[in-house]
């Protein structure tokens, strides 16, 4: 018997882009956590292996990022200079 498609495996990146400090950026991680593996003293290993990473700005590669982040945080926050 052949793998259908929906059990074929592969690794994918689910990207979030956040405007945050690093100390906040660090608490929505351990959240993100907590999603992936609400019990994570579990036996054995989670039925879809994950993992996490943190990618700071200056890391990024030339034109990629989330410049519409910070327009929104300078609106909402009365820090647009337009």
């Amino acid at each position: 018997m052949g793998v259908s498609m929906s059990e074929e495996r592969d690794t994918w990146e689910i990207r979030i882009g956040v405007h945050a400090t690093e100390e906040q950026v660090r608490e929505l991680i351990e959240k993100i956590k907590l999603l992936l593996c609400p019990v994570p003293e579990h036996a054995g290993p989670c039925p879809v292996p994950w993992a996490t990473g943190l990618v700071p700005r200056d890391a990024f590669p030339d034109g990629y990022g989330y410049p519409e982040l910070e327009e929104q945080f300078r609106i909402e926050h009365g820090h647009d200079d337009a």
